[in-house]
């Protein structure tokens, strides 16, 4: 998984000592935000990175920029390894593997999480593009995985992301968190499950009483 720990490139040119400025925040930013989720003190951030508040505010003026910029990779690499996954000669496994991806990164990266999910709703965001090839990709497995009958044909992908987000956040959130991988197990399972209940058996009318 190295691709989630090269730091995001900057969208425009920065001097030798702004860069290394830079790729500190984002180190600092991801070890925190794993730490404390999506509200970890920013001060204790820049303090992290051996900077002052005033350079992560130059680089990062609001908390949802850093955020994004500390996420966009990761959100590539989940794309990246669908990617891969395409090719995969079983859809139904490359599928879960893919799933179990997902699941490790959002469970893994406190906020991440609640980020992808208000991100597929807002177009202006800068992770929107890497957000949506990431869901694109993940709408691929699951379509060609349902052509070849190894999984339910009656969801989506927007479906598998929104259930896997909601079993991490919760994970995040419960005493038990270990049991994210199990509550996982049970949503594929329930995936694999194609078959349709039968139809209750009818049950034949009793005739009238005849009157005497």
């Amino acid at each position: 998984m190295s691709t989630t720990d090269a730091p995001t490139t900057p969208r425009r040119p920065m001097r030798a000592d702004a860069r290394r400025n830079y790729d500190r925040l984002l180190t600092a930013a991801k070890a925190a935000f794993t730490e404390h989720g999506a509200e970890a003190s920013l001060e204790d951030i820049a303090r992290r990175a051996g900077v002052g508040i005033g350079t992560l505010y130059r680089h990062f003026p609001t908390r949802q920029t850093l955020l994004e910029a500390t996420f966009r990779d990761l959100l590539d690499a989940l794309q990246d390894r669908g990617r891969a996954l395409l090719s995969d000669a079983t859809p139904g496994d490359a599928l879960i593997d893919w799933l179990h991806t997902l699941m490790d990164y959002v469970s893994r990266y406190r906020g991440l999480s609640e980020l992808v999910m208000s991100t597929m709703r807002d177009p202006g965001s800068d992770l929107y593009t890497s957000c949506s090839g990431m869901r694109e990709v993940g709408a691929q497995l699951l379509v060609r995985a349902q052509r070849a009958g190894a999984v339910r044909d009656d969801v989506n992908g927007a479906d598998l992301i929104m259930i896997v987000n909601g079993i991490a956040w919760a994970g995040q959130r419960a005493p038990a968190t270990d049991r994210v991988d199990q509550l996982l197990d049970v949503m594929i399972g329930g995936l694999r499950e194609t078959a349709t209940l039968a139809p209750a058996p009818s049950v034949p009318a009793v005739p009238a009483a005849t009157p005497n």
